[in-house]
């Protein structure tokens, strides 16, 4: 039985997706697998992100007689448990880890309530706010005096 190391396709149209599996070399190329032992991802923006491998399962296969193919090849020289671009794709993980992160927020600023008024005859709504917030924490909304007595005058005048 010749075994080879190959990848299989997966993914769809514009959006290619590649696991690397070891298989027989009779079975076609998205058939039976014997093992899965990584993935490569060209649609990653990073370059030596792109490959994940398992380093010590390709290491035994290779050792029992496995066969790579020719990208699979290449892939195992850069990405393999000796390979050359072991440090660039550390680094290129970790700067695609930081990208997607999303900024903190700031847990010293206060407390933002939402302010209910309820109408006559209605019945009060359930806390809002995830935390218990005490009475003094709580500011009513006031208007200025002035505007109060504006709002007095408009609404007796009569509108023409």
């Amino acid at each position: 039985m010749a075994v080879r190391i190959r990848m299989k396709m997966f993914g769809r149209r514009h959006r290619p997706f590649f696991r690397l599996c070891v298989t027989d070399g009779r079975n076609p190329r998205d058939g039976r697998v014997l093992e899965e032992v990584g993935y490569y991802d060209p649609m990653v923006p990073e370059t030596d992100a792109r490959a994940v491998l398992n380093g010590e399962r390709i290491d035994y296969w290779l050792g029992v007689g496995a066969q790579p193919s020719d990208k699979v090849a290449v892939l195992i020289k850069k990405y393999g448990s000796s390979g050359t671009h072991l440090e660039q794709q550390k680094a290129a993980v970790e700067r695609l880890a930081t990208g997607r992160r999303r900024p903190l927020v700031p847990t010293d600023l206060p407390k933002m309530e939402k302010v209910v008024r309820k109408k006559k005859g209605e019945k009060p709504m359930e806390e809002v706010a995830a935390t218990p917030v005490t009475e003094a924490e709580v500011v009513a909304p006031t208007e200025p005096e002035n505007v109060q007595a504006e709002t007095a005058q408009t609404e007796s005048e009569p509108q023409l």
